[in-house]
């Protein structure tokens, strides 16, 4: 069961979806699912994750978890941080993306 705070997903930049699919796949036995040509994800290697092209991350984006989307944003803008992209929706769920006091970029995803 999914846990408010927790780190949920793991999201990497990618520049060459089949190369990266074939290397994690040959190196560690990952298997994956395309979802469209600028997105592919994995499950299972400890925490879920994927790989985009689009709109990618500079470096790897840690995804947290929250049951109520709107309360968590709320708690996080609370505690000092800064939002950097307002809730939006996309297949599976929705999300926001906030900086830490250190200036880390995470997120957090709800299925609802």
């Amino acid at each position: 069961m999914r846990e408010d705070g927790k780190i949920d997903y793991v999201e990497f930049p990618g520049t060459d979806l089949a190369a990266t699919k074939k290397f994690y796949g040959a190196a560690f036995g990952w298997t994956f699912q395309d979802y469209g040509p600028q997105y592919v994800a994995f499950e299972g290697q400890g925490a879920d994750g994927g790989f985009t092209t689009g709109e990618a991350p500079e470096k790897p984006l840690v995804i947290l978890y929250a049951h109520d989307l709107e309360a968590m944003e709320a708690k996080v803008r609370g505690a000092g941080g800064s939002i950097t992209k307002p809730i939006f929706a996309f297949p599976g769920g929705r999300r926001f993306h906030f900086r830490d006091p250190s200036g880390n970029e995470l997120a957090v995803w709800s299925a609802t």
